[in-house]
C-alpha cells in the first residue's frame, strides 16, 4: 500500500526512499514498459477486421420489430442532421432554441439513443456522472434514479427528449444516407438515401458517433464456430434468456459461454454472464484498471434545490477539475476527479507550481503509481485465488485506456463456474469449430461473445458512418482524409463547404462526451442562425487556416509522449502511431475541451469568421 509521504518539499520535486514510499518508482516503470512492448502487434488497428461480406450480421438491427414502410420523399430543408444520438438530438434541441425548425435527422437505427440504442447488454450504465451525462436534465425537468444511469433510463431519456422537442416529427428512422454531394451553383448538399430519399439541405451536420459499428478480432478460424455468436452491441436476448429490463440470463444455466474482451462493455456485462452461465470462460488481453463504482439513488430533496442553469455550471465544474483548473468545490467528486485533485491540491500552495516540466512529468507519473497501486491492491483484495488475481491487475498509466467503475466484475472472479483465461498479452491464438484456443489449449464452447468494441480508427470515418461525402470538384471526404483528419475547429474541411462533423475530429477532448457534443451543437446553432440572418449562402476553411489547425493539434504536447508510452489500445492507435494524428487521443486541442469551447465563443464574438472563405 502506498504511504502518504510528501513529494514536494521548499517548491522543489523531494522522491523519497522506496522504503519510505512504498514502491519503487523505477521498477515500476520498467513493469509498464515490458508489460506494453510484449503486447505491441506489427498489424496494428489492422488486426481487426470488417463486419463485411459474410460477417455482415454481426451489424444488423436485432432491435427492430416491424419495418417501417414509406414512399422516398423529396425535400428542401435548411439543415440535415446525420444521426440520432444524443449529438443529433442536442443538434436539433440548438437548432430550435435559435429558431431554426427546418431541419430532418436521418438514422439507420430503429429509434433515438445512438450508443444507447445499440448497447443493450446486460449490466450496460453511463460511467460518468448521470447529473452531467444525460443531456438537457434542465431542459425536461428529469431526474435521474441514480448517480450512474443504466442503460435502460438513458435510452429511454433519449425518447423523453425526441418527445419533448418534437423529434420524431422530424426524424426519418431505418434510414441510411448513401451519398452527399455539393452542388455548388446551389450552395446545397445533395443527400441521398437507401429508401430514394433526395433531401436539398443547406447545412450537413454529421453527429453518426464513434461506437455504432462493431468491430470483430482478425482471428484465425473465425467463421468456423459451429456454435452461437454475437457482439455485445448486438445482444442476443433470445439465445441468452433475461431482457434489457433486466432478469437472469436463464437459458444460460446449461452453456459453456466464452466471452472476449475485456474492457468498459466487458466489465459491466461479464458479472451477468457469470451468474448465469454454465461456465464462463473470460479471454483477456489486457486487463482494465477497475475502480469502484459507488453508485447512490439520487437524493429527490437535493434535486428540488437545483436552479437553472445548474447542469451546465457542474459540467463545467468537472471540467475544469479535470484540466487542473481550481474549484472552491468538487460537485462531482468521483474517480474520474480523485486523481486530478490529488495533483491539483498538491501543487496549489506548496510551491510546486515552479516545478520544471521535467519534474512536473515525474510527479505525475509518482501519482500515477499511487493511483494504479490503489487498484492493484484493491484486486488482492477481492479476488481469492492469487494467479487469477495477478493477472486481473493493469500495468499501464491512468490514462492508457478509458477506466472503468463496477463493483461486481473482480468478485465474479470467485465464483467457481468463472475461468479468467489470461492470454498473455498476445491474444486468442485461433477459433475451432468447437471453441477458442489459447496457447495451444482448446475451450470447447456453446457461445462465444464479442465485447471488443467498435471501429474507432478516425482515418476510416466515412467507413464508419457508411456513406460517401463529396465536396467540390468530386474530391472524397475519404480520399481527402486518407492520411489523417484535416480540419479547421475540428468541425469543417477546406473543400466541403457547409458540411459540419461532431465528435472527437480534432476538437477539444474531455471524458463526458454529452457535454463535448452540447458545446458543439450550441455554436453550431449559433453560426447558422447568424449566416441565415445575415444571408450567407456557404462557409468554407481556407487552405491555410485548416493548415495551420492541423499543425495546432498534431503538434507534439505532454499527451504524445504519455500515450507512446502506453499499452496498446485505440487511445494510441494500437501503439503504432505514425503521427500524433493516429488514435482516439491524439489529434485534439492542446489546451483541452474547457478552452476549445471558450476559444469557439471568442470566435463567433468577433464576427468575421476568421479563416472562413464566406459566400
Amino acid at each position: 500500500m502506498n504511504k502518504p509521504v510528501s513529494l514536494v518539499k521548499d517548491g522543489k520535486l523531494a522522491i523519497p526512499s522506496p522504503d519510505v514510499l512504498g514502491f519503487d518508482p523505477h521498477e515500476l516503470h520498467r513493469k509498464y514498459h515490458f508489460e506494453r512492448d510484449r503486447r505491441l502487434r506489427p498489424d496494428g488497428a489492422s488486426q481487426y477486421q470488417d463486419v463485411e461480406g459474410d460477417l455482415d450480421h454481426y451489424k444488423d438491427d436485432p432491435y427492430i420489430a416491424e419495418r417501417i414502410e414509406r414512399v422516398p420523399v423529396q425535400e428542401t430543408i435548411e439543415v440535415a442532421i446525420l444521426g440520432g444520438g444524443f449529438g443529433g438530438m442536442l443538434m436539433a434541441a440548438r437548432l430550435q432554441e435559435a429558431g431554426i425548425r427546418d431541419f430532418r435527422i436521418i438514422e439507420r437505427a430503429g429509434d433515438f439513443g445512438g450508443t444507447w440504442y445499440w448497447n443493450r447488454y446486460p449490466g450496460a450504465q453511463c460511467d460518468v456522472e448521470s447529473y452531467i451525462y444525460l443531456p438537457l436534465l434542465d431542459e425536461t425537468g428529469y431526474m435521474p434514479k441514480e448517480k450512474y444511469s443504466f442503460g435502460p433510463e438513458i435510452y429511454a431519456h433519449a425518447q423523453r427528449i425526441g418527445r419533448h422537442y418534437d423529434l420524431y416529427s422530424r426524424a426519418y428512422f431505418q434510414t441510411q444516407v448513401r451519398d452527399l454531394r455539393w452542388d455548388d451553383a446551389d450552395a446545397r448538399w445533395i443527400v441521398t438515401s437507401d429508401r430514394g430519399d433526395v433531401f436539398r439541405a443547406r447545412q450537413v451536420v454529421i453527429s453518426s458517433g464513434s461506437l455504432n459499428r462493431p468491430k470483430l478480432p482478425g482471428l484465425p478460424g473465425l467463421r468456423n464456430f459451429k456454435g452461437h455468436t454475437f457482439h455485445t452491441s448486438r445482444w442476443d436476448y433470445a439465445y441468452t434468456g433475461g431482457s434489457y429490463a433486466g432478469g437472469k440470463l436463464d437459458k444460460l444455466g446449461d452453456k459453456r459461454v466464452g466471452i472476449i474482451g475485456t474492457g468498459a462493455t466487458g466489465i459491466q456485462c461479464i458479472p451477468h454472464l457469470g451468474n448465469a452461465a454454465g461456465h464462463l470462460y473470460v479471454f483477456q488481453r489486457t486487463p482494465s484498471s477497475v475502480d469502484e463504482r459507488r453508485n447512490s439513488p439520487t437524493n429527490p430533496e437535493w434535486f428540488k434545490t437545483l436552479t437553472p442553469g445548474w447542469q451546465r455550471d457542474r459540467n463545467d465544474n468537472f471540467t475544469k477539475l479535470l484540466v487542473g483548473v481550481a474549484v472552491e468545490e468538487d460537485l462531482v467528486n468521483d474517480g474520474w476527479t480523485e486523481l486530478f485533485k490529488s495533483l491539483g491540491q498538491l501543487l496549489d500552495g506548496s510551491g510546486a507550481a515552479d516545478l520544471t516540466d521535467a519534474e512536473l512529468k515525474q510527479l505525475g507519473e509518482i501519482l500515477d503509481f499511487q493511483h494504479d497501486n490503489r487498484i492493484r491492491a484493491r484486486v488482492d483484495a477481492t479476488i481469492k485465488d492469487p494467479a487469477t488475481a495477478e493477472a486481473a491487475k493493469h500495468w499501464y498509466r491512468p490514462w492508457c485506456k478509458r477506466p472503468t467503475f463496477n463493483d461486481e466484475y473482480l468478485p465474479t472472479f470467485n465464483r467457481p463456474n468463472v475461468t479468467l483465461v489470461d492470454t498473455g498479452g498476445l491474444g486468442v491464438e485461433r477459433v475451432t469449430e468447437k471453441g477458442v484456443v489459447v496457447d495451444g489449449v482448446e475451450y470447447e464452447l456453446d457461445c462465444l461473445i464479442f465485447a471488443t468494441g467498435f471501429e474507432v480508427s478516425r482515418a476510416t470515418y466515412t467507413h464508419q458512418a457508411e456513406l460517401e461525402i463529396i465536396g467540390r470538384n468530386g474530391v472524397k471526404l475519404g480520399d481527402y482524409w486518407a492520411r489523417g483528419m484535416r480540419t479547421y475547429h475540428g468541425l469543417m474541411s477546406h473543400g466541403f463547404p457547409n458540411c459540419y462533423h461532431m465528435g472527437f475530429t480534432q476538437t477539444g477532448y474531455t471524458p463526458n462526451f454529452t457535454y463535448m457534443l452540447d458545446n458543439q451543437s450550441r455554436h453550431l446553432a449559433a453560426v447558422f442562425s447568424d449566416v441565415k440572418a445575415r444571408g450567407v449562402k456557404a462557409l468554407e476553411p481556407t487552405k491555410q487556416a485548416e493548415e495551420e489547425w492541423l499543425a495546432l493539434v498534431t503538434a507534439p504536447n505532454a499527451m504524445t509522449d504519455y500515450l507512446a508510452n502506453c499499452t496498446p489500445g485505440y487511445y494510441n492507435a494500437e501503439g503504432n502511431a505514425t503521427s500524433n494524428n493516429d488514435g482516439f487521443l491524439q489529434g485534439h486541442y492542446p489546451e483541452g475541451g474547457l478552452r476549445f469551447y471558450e476559444m469557439l465563443a471568442e470566435w463567433r464574438v468577433k464576427g468575421d469568421y476568421a479563416g472562413l472563405v464566406v459566400r
